[in-house]
C-alpha cells in the first residue's frame, strides 16, 4: 500500500515546523490548534502527513537555506501530501519557493492564517502574498506540546535598521488591545500553561501602535489567577523605561530574564546600522536591569562582520560584552538582504573573517554562560520542567533562564518546583528537588 493511501485510512495528519523567532512559534501554535479543531492529528515533522506546514524565517541566508532543505524533507516524507510554505521567507521570495518540487501553497505573513480556506480550495498550486495592516493574534496551544506559551501582542516594525528585512516581510507595526491580549492570556492559562512569554517584532513600540501602555498590559497579565511566570521576548533597549522595569520588579511572577539586542558594541557601526541607541545608553539600560534583578540572565543579539567593520570595531564589541553582565549570546554573521541599505554599502566583509568573528564570540559566550551557571551552585531556584530526557533527567529552565536537570521518579512535566543546585556542566545546572 502506498504512503498516501495509508494516510487517509485514519484521521488526517499534519506536520508542522517553525523557524526563527518566538513570534513565529506563537503563530504556529495557533495554526496547529486550527488543524486539531478540524480533525487533524499533529505528527512530528518528517513523518508521513497529509499536510506539512513550514513557518519560515528570512533573517539570514542560512535561514533561507534551511527553509529550502525542510521543503525537500517534507516532500520526500510525503510525496502525495501537501506542502505549505508560509511566513517571512515565503513573503520575500515566493517566486523561488513556488517553483520548488512538492510545494503546493505559498502563504505570506498574513495569509498563513487563512491556510484552511486555501487548502479547501480545489485547483492548481497557488501563491498568496499580500501586504496587510490586519493584526492576527496568536498564542502557543496544547496542540504543539510546549509547556511555555508564546503570546503575540505586536507585529511588524516601523524602524528602518539598515540590515533588516523584517519590516518588509511583516509590514508596519501594529498591536493587540490590552483587553484582548489579557483575554487571550486567560485562555492560555485555562489550557494549563503556567508560563507566558510575550512576543512581537518590536514589543517596546506597543504603546505607539495600540494607544495603550505596555505597563498596563503587564500589570493586567501579572494579575491573572493561575499565571505563575511571565517573561518578555526581545525588547529594544531604547524602549525599556524605568517604569516598565519597576512594574516587572513588583511581582515575583516576572522572571529574572531579559533579551536586549545589542548588534554592535561600536558607536560608528550602530549609527550605520541605524540603531536608536549608543553604546553608553545600552550599558545604562543593562545596569538598570541588574540593579533591579541582580541574578538576571540577559541575552543579546550580536551581528559580526557588518559592512566595513574593522578589527578594532569588532574588538569594541568583544570588550563591551566582556564588561557587561550579558550571559546568553545570540551571534549571527552579517547576511546581506535584498533591498536593504546595508546591502548597498561598500566594503563587505569576507565570509571567512565573519566566520572567525562569530566563532570567537560564540566561544566567549559559552564561557560566560558557564561562569553564570557555576555561580549558581549552592543556591536555590525554581524550574518549570518540560520533559524527561533519554538519560532519565527531567529538564527545564530556571527563573533566570539556565537549563536545569534533576533526577526524579515523579512526573514533573509542566510542574514548577524548587531545586537546590549542586553542580554545573556545559552551561547547564544540576540539582535536587526541594520538598
Amino acid at each position: 500500500m502506498a504512503n498516501h493511501e495509508k494516510l487517509h485510512i485514519n484521521k488526517k495528519k499534519v506536520a508542522l515546523h517553525t523557524l526563527g523567532c518566538r513570534l513565529n512559534f506563537s503563530e504556529t501554535g495557533s495554526i496547529a490548534q486550527g488543524f486539531v479543531e478540524r480533525g487533524y492529528e499533529v505528527v512530528d515533522f518528517g513523518q508521513a502527513a497529509d499536510v506539512s506546514f513550514i513557518n519560515t524565517c528570512t533573517v539570514t541566508d542560512g535561514a533561507d537555506s534551511t527553509c529550502r532543505n525542510l521543503i525537500r524533507k517534507a516532500h520526500i516524507a510525503s510525496p502525495e501530501g501537501k506542502v505549505v510554505v508560509a511566513g517571512c521567507y515565503a513573503q520575500m521570495d515566493s517566486e523561488r519557493i513556488s517553483k520548488m518540487t512538492g510545494v503546493d501553497l505559498v502563504l505570506g505573513t498574513s495569509e498563513k492564517y487563512k491556510v484552511f480556506d486555501y487548502l479547501a480550495e480545489e485547483g492548481e498550486d497557488s501563491v498568496h502574498i499580500d501586504k496587510t495592516t490586519t493584526f492576527y493574534g496568536a498564542a502557543t496551544t496544547e496542540a504543539e506540546g510546549h509547556t511555555r506559551a508564546f503570546l503575540k501582542i505586536q507585529d511588524g516594525c516601523n524602524y528602518v535598521c539598515s540590515f533588516c528585512i523584517i519590516p518588509q516581510a511583516r509590514g508596519r507595526s501594529r498591536a493587540l488591545p490590552v483587553a484582548e491580549a489579557i483575554e487571550n492570556a486567560k485562555e492560555v492559562v485555562a489550557n494549563g500553561f503556567k508560563e507566558i512569554v510575550l512576543t512581537g517584532v518590536n514589543i517596546g513600540e506597543y504603546e505607539v501602535n495600540s494607544g495603550e501602555r505596555l505597563t498596563d498590559l503587564v500589570r493586567g497579565l501579572l494579575a491573572i489567577d493561575g499565571l505563575e511566570r511571565l517573561r518578555l521576548s526581545s525588547v529594544e533597549p531604547n524602549t525599556i523605561t524605568d517604569e516598565l522595569l519597576d512594574v516587572f520588579a513588583s511581582s515575583p511572577k516576572f522572571m529574572d530574564h531579559f533579551h536586549v539586542p545589542l548588534q554592535s558594541g561600536d558607536d560608528s557601526i550602530l549609527s550605520q546600522m541605524r540603531r536608536r541607541y549608543s553604546v553608553s545608553e545600552y550599558s545604562k539600560i543593562i545596569n538598570k536591569i541588574i540593579t533591579r534583578f541582580p541574578d538576571a540572565g540577559i541575552g543579546a543579539d550580536i551581528i559580526c562582520g557588518f559592512p566595513g567593520e574593522t578589527e578594532e570595531q569588532f574588538k569594541n564589541t568583544y570588550n563591551l560584552l566582556k564588561e557587561l553582565p550579558i550571559t546568553h549570546f545570540h551571534v549571527f554573521p552579517y547576511s546581506s538582504r535584498k533591498n536593504t541599505m546595508a546591502a548597498r554599502m561598500e566594503n563587505h566583509i569576507q565570509h571567512g573573517v565573519k566566520k572567525d568573528r562569530v566563532r570567537t564570540l560564540n566561544m566567549f559566550g559559552d564561557a560566560k554562560l558557564g561562569l553564570f551557571a557555576e555561580d549558581q551552585v549552592g543556591t536555590r531556584n525554581e524550574v518549570l520542567f518540560e520533559r524527561k530526557n533519554k538519560e532519565g533527567y527531567w529538564e527545564g529552565y530556571t527563573r533566570n533562564y539556565v537549563r536545569a536537570f534533576v533526577k526524579s521518579d515523579a512526573d514533573l512535566k509542566n510542574e514548577i518546583r524548587p531545586i537546590f543546585i549542586t553542580d554545573y556542566k556545559d552551561q547547564a545546572v544540576f540539582g535536587e528537588l526541594i520538598n
